[in-house]
């Protein structure tokens, strides 16, 4: 009797052996996978996805670095005899006119008496150094002060040399100032240092305003973005539609192509992606250029793509 029951136990774990095996072989818990003998998408999953159509437009790259508004043109103004300085008319941001009485100078020794000798202003502009105090011993080779001519202000910045390839004079630039929020003022490239710094390896460049504007002050910190290359009538589409797989840049193309749920065939105003493999180029502020595989007009999914296959069905909720 014994005998009989172990075998009957031992029959039904073989059968249970090949049974479980055989159920395990025909079910995936693994998002995506496709059972063996279906076709990929052919789930009744419909998937919730945003979408961007590929679009022709201009791309523009730029350079983005600080740098230092300073006069194009600065003068030390030096007396005309050697003395005492007497006395100091002006101060440190004061603004002169060309042939302003800046100072005095008593070239008297002892023993002897002078008239004062007058310090004029060479050029009209900005005193943009400290001036010295009355009472300092000054030569005709001493700086009294410095002018900064009127109108003439620049922008100092240093470019990194791995963007060097891109300048040029000429190139225009949107310059922003922390003293006035919200206002952009325009600027040219005017000149390029010939030489890189071996230590910081940066190039220092000049632009100049474009138009000059009485708020501008030398010393002021400056926001550049320089405009380098337009890549015009390109079409782009979001970077975040893009996704890459052993090297390839991909994509998920809707289809059919421009068409909105609602105008979709499907009884259940569902759509088809397809993988399209595409070569993109340059990618400025998140929209990259598609150089091959896509035609303006498509839609590309650009959310929710993660969890899709080729062929999978999907419903565009709205674009992006």
């Amino acid at each position: 009797m014994k005998k009989v029951i172990v075998v009957i136990v031992v029959g039904m774990l073989a059968v249970g052996f090949m049974v479980i095996p055989s159920k395990l072989a025909g079910t995936s818990t693994e998002p995506g996978r496709d059972r063996p003998g279906r076709q990929a998408g052919s789930t009744d999953r419909i998937f919730a996805v945003r979408t961007e159509y590929a679009e022709i437009r201009n791309l523009q790259a730029y350079i983005e670095v600080n740098g230092n508004i300073v006069s194009a043109q600065q003068v030390a103004v030096v007396p005309d005899a050697a003395g005492k300085l007497v006395s100091m008319k002006v101060l440190l941001g004061s603004t002169v006119q060309k042939g302003a009485l800046l100072g005095e100078v008593d070239p008297s020794r002892p023993g002897d008496s002078y008239s004062l000798s007058p310090i004029y202003a060479p050029v009209s502009g900005t005193v943009v150094s400290n001036p010295l105090s009355a009472g300092s011993t000054v030569s005709t080779s001493t700086t009294v002060l410095t002018l900064a001519a009127t109108g003439l202000l620049e922008i100092e910045a240093l470019i990194p040399e791995r963007e060097v390839g891109q300048l040029r004079t000429g190139l225009l630039a949107e310059v922003r100032l922390e003293a006035f929020p919200g206002e952009i003022f325009t600027a040219e490239l005017v000149r390029l240092s010939p030489v890189l710094d071996p230590v910081s390896r940066t190039k220092p460049i000049t632009l100049r305003f474009i138009r000059e504007d009485p708020r501008i002050n030398p010393g002021m910190f400056a926001r550049i973005k320089l405009k380098t290359r337009t890549y015009s009538q390109v079409i782009a589409i979001p970077e975040e539609g893009i996704t890459e797989n052993r090297g390839s840049a991909l994509v998920y193309v809707v289809s059919p192509d421009n068409a909105p749920a609602s105008a979709l065939p499907d009884d259940k105003g569902a759509a088809t992606v397809h993988i399209r493999e595409i070569s993109a180029g340059v990618s400025v502020d998140g929209e990259v250029e598609i150089q091959k595989g896509l035609n303006a007009g498509e839609a590309v999914v650009v959310q929710g793509q993660q969890f899709l296959t080729d062929g999978a069905r999907v419903r565009v909720i709205g674009r992006k």
